[in-house]
């Protein structure tokens, strides 16, 4: 057909992604997100990933992730309970423990039942034991200054950043997921 356009932009021609922000409930209440969607939305997106602060932050972190993964994918940056807007856990309750069950709440509710995961700080506590709860579910994972000793499933594919700050973390962890 003359003139006709591709609905798939070629590489390097997406459009940047709509950044957003939103609630969702979870068992603790509301649970907020900073998000980003791909321009064109639709079905040929790949894998969504969620991202999992660690303490004393939020979503935000994760802003310059998201605009660099968001192109091409959903992203996800939870504010977790008790942090940000996020309504909190009730007391006593272990921060890492009600992390990943408002995240699971979140994907369930998205119906979400295949993400790559992105940690960092203490929220790679809860990112264990999300995928210590749901192994299937996650595809790959990034550690981001990880504080903890514990190990990591072997048969899971992992990519550990050390410093947070790093110049080129936004293209390792691109290229890792890709």
């Amino acid at each position: 057909m003359a003139g006709s356009r591709s609905s798939k932009p070629t590489a390097g021609t997406r459009p940047p992604p709509r950044l957003r922000r939103a609630y969702h409930e979870c068992r603790y209440g509301q649970l907020h997100l900073h998000n980003a969607i791909p321009a064109g939305g639709g079905f040929d997106e790949l894998t969504p990933v969620v991202c999992l602060h660690g303490a004393g932050q939020t979503g935000r972190v994760f802003l310059p992730l998201l605009a660099a993964l968001g192109p091409e994918r959903s992203v996800y940056a939870l504010d977790l309970p008790g942090q940000g807007q996020s309504d909190p856990a009730p007391a006593g309750e272990p921060p890492a423990a009600a992390a990943a069950l408002a995240t699971a709440d979140f994907l369930e509710s998205m119906r979400i039942r295949r993400f790559d995961l992105i940690a960092r700080g203490e929220g790679c506590a809860a990112a264990r034991a999300l995928v210590a709860e749901r192994p299937q579910a996650v595809r790959r994972w990034v550690l981001i200054a990880d504080v903890s000793a514990a190990p990591t499933p072997a048969a899971l594919p992992v990519l550990r950043v050390a410093d947070a700050d790093a110049a080129d973390l936004v293209e390792s962890v691109q290229h890792f997921l890709a």
